[in-house]
C-alpha cells in the first residue's frame, strides 16, 4: 500500500501555510465532493484510490495565499514523500483534457470535483464557471480557455452520469441547502 498524506498531516501543512479558514473548508468540499464521486464510480466497476483523492483533495491548496501555490504545495509534499498526491496538487488548476470515462483516475476526480465546488459547497459546473469568469481578468483569451474547458467538463459529467446511471449533481442534492 502506498503512503497517503493524512488529515493530521494536511492540518500541519496548513500551520505552516498559514491557510485561511475559508480555504480550508474550500479544500474540504473538494475532497468530500471527489470522495463521492469517486465512491459512486467504483461501485461501478471503477477501482479508484478514495484516500490519495481525500488527500490531494485536503492538500490542493494549502498554499493558496502566495504565488504559484500549485508549485508550492505540490513541493511540500514531494518532500514529504507525498509523491502522488504532489502531482495531482501541481497540474491542478490548468489540468486539461480530462481522461476519456472508462480511463479517468485520481487526478482527473480531484480536478472535477476542484471545479464543481464554489467556497465550501458542491454548487455544480455552471455555477462555479460563472464564479470563476466574474474573478478572471477581461481578456478573450482567458475567458475562452475559461470555456473551454467548461465544455470539456460538461462532456465528462455527461459520460460519468452514463456510466453511474444518474446525474453528478443527482449525487449532492442531500447536500443543498
Amino acid at each position: 500500500m502506498k503512503k497517503r498524506i493524512t488529515e493530521e498531516e494536511v492540518r500541519k501543512l496548513y500551520e505552516k501555510y498559514g491557510t485561511p479558514d475559508h480555504v480550508k473548508a474550500h479544500c474540504r468540499a473538494v475532497a468530500d465532493t471527489g470522495v463521492k464521486l469517486a465512491d459512486s464510480l467504483n461501485k461501478h466497476g471503477y477501482n479508484l484510490d478514495l484516500d490519495l483523492i481525500k488527500g490531494a483533495g485536503l492538500a490542493h491548496d494549502v498554499a493558496r495565499t502566495g504565488e504559484e501555490h500549485w508549485n508550492v504545495g505540490a513541493d511540500a509534499l514531494e518532500a514529504l514523500g507525498y509523491c502522488d498526491e504532489a502531482k495531482i496538487i501541481r497540474v491542478h488548476m490548468f489540468y486539461s483534457p480530462f481522461n476519456p470515462v472508462d480511463k479517468l483516475n485520481e487526478c482527473d476526480i480531484v480536478c472535477l470535483a476542484d471545479r464543481l465546488v464554489k467556497e465550501d459547497k458542491y454548487v455544480g459546473l455552471d455555477e462555479r464557471i460563472e464564479y470563476i469568469l466574474k474573478k478572471a481578468p477581461d481578456k478573450p483569451e482567458v475567458v475562452s480557455s475559461i470555456l473551454r474547458r467548461k465544455a470539456e467538463t460538461e462532456k465528462l459529467l455527461e459520460d460519468i452520469a452514463k456510466a453511474i446511471g444518474q446525474s453528478v449533481d443527482s449525487l449532492f442534492k442531500d447536500k443543498e441547502n
